[in-house]
């Protein structure tokens, strides 16, 4: 089977199947970072392969061949036309209008820029364009980061030491809709809760000056409204070691864990996946080991110290991953 979806790999590429040429190989690269990142997107929003076919409306053998590198021909082919205009295949495909020129040149030049010099042209974009001043930020404290990372307990403290009030952003979500999260995601699948939870983080805004907000732990998954909550807010990502993760999600009555015999392997996929997007965040707190009270004192040290960037932390950063190993 592999070998056969291979040579029509091939064949679409206008190569024969039996012997790789330049392109062919450059044509399985492509097709295997295709597939690595179509994965990575997935575990990001914390979907099955089953969930994302259904909803996608395919099947999951196609969706399980495009994540092992072997997609079909027409997305080469798609790639071949893109390669030929001069444009990347992300603009040929966008469903919106054409960007404006400025966009596209501009985009072209930060693409050229290193990490830490893109990291700085974006600062530099926040502080010139962006409405909110620091202070202005500082006002609104989001806490981001997965489940049972201590969230919702964290900002009900810390609304209350503050003097503003707590939002839930899922619970915003369902006031507006009528309907529970599981409700909307079953009858209307991830699009239509993305849009929904932009909606409610904009109607937020709009409403208060000052709060807490605790998010969903996929929020950092849609790109817009990472960006607007960065940019809105000081963001904190409340984090915990996996074990602690799964323990308090259980003690909130949530046995759905129990019945995967991978659901601890799932999970750090999880975590894994988001972590990049979680650490965009102004500051981090690791919850693990430590009261509330303790927490508590530690996040209110952190969202009074402007420079205290997690970008910085690499000290963290390395221990986290060493131990997640």
């Amino acid at each position: 089977m592999k070998t056969a979806r291979a040579n029509s790999i091939a064949k679409a590429n206008g190569k024969p199947g039996n012997g790789k040429s330049t392109n062919g190989r450059e044509t399985d690269a492509y097709l295997r970072r295709l597939g690595e990142r179509v994965r990575t997107l997935r575990n990001q929003r914390g979907m099955t392969r089953k969930a994302l076919a259904r909803h996608a409306k395919v099947s999951e053998r196609y969706l399980a061949q495009l994540e092992a590198g072997l997609g079909n021909g027409s997305i080469v082919l798609l790639r071949r036309i893109s390669r030929a205009i001069g444009l990347p295949v992300t603009q040929l495909v966008n469903e919106g209008a054409d960007p404006a020129l400025d966009l596209v040149l501009l985009s072209q030049f930060l693409e050229r820029l290193s990490p830490p010099a893109l990291a700085e042209a974006r600062d530099m974009l926040l502080r010139h364009f962006s409405e909110p001043t620091d202070d202005a930020r500082r006002r609104r404290v989001a806490l981001i980061g997965l489940r049972g990372g201590g969230k919702s307990t964290m900002g009900v403290l810390l609304a209350e030491r503050l003097g503003v009030p707590f939002i839930e952003l899922d619970r915003e979500i369902e006031k507006r809709s009528g309907a529970s999260l599981s409700e909307i995601f079953d009858m209307f699948g991830q699009e239509t809760f993305r849009r929904a939870e932009r909606e409610a983080l904009d109607d937020v805004l709009h409403r208060h000056e000052r709060f807490v907000i605790a998010t969903s732990g996929s929020i950092v998954t849609e790109p817009s409204t990472l960006e607007l909550l960065l940019a809105s807010c000081f963001t904190v990502w409340v984090r915990a070691e996996p074990d602690e993760h799964m323990k308090r999600v259980m003690a909130q009555g949530d046995m759905r864990p129990m019945a995967s015999a991978r659901a601890m392997e799932d999970l750090i996929s999880i975590l894994r996946s988001r972590e990049p997007l979680y650490a965009k965040a102004d500051v981090a707190l690791s919850t693990s080991g430590r009261t509330p009270e303790q927490n508590l004192a530690e996040l209110l040290r952190l969202i009074e110290v402007p420079d205290k960037r997690i970008a910085r932390d690499d000290g963290a950063s390395a221990k986290f991953k060493q131990e997640r190993m």
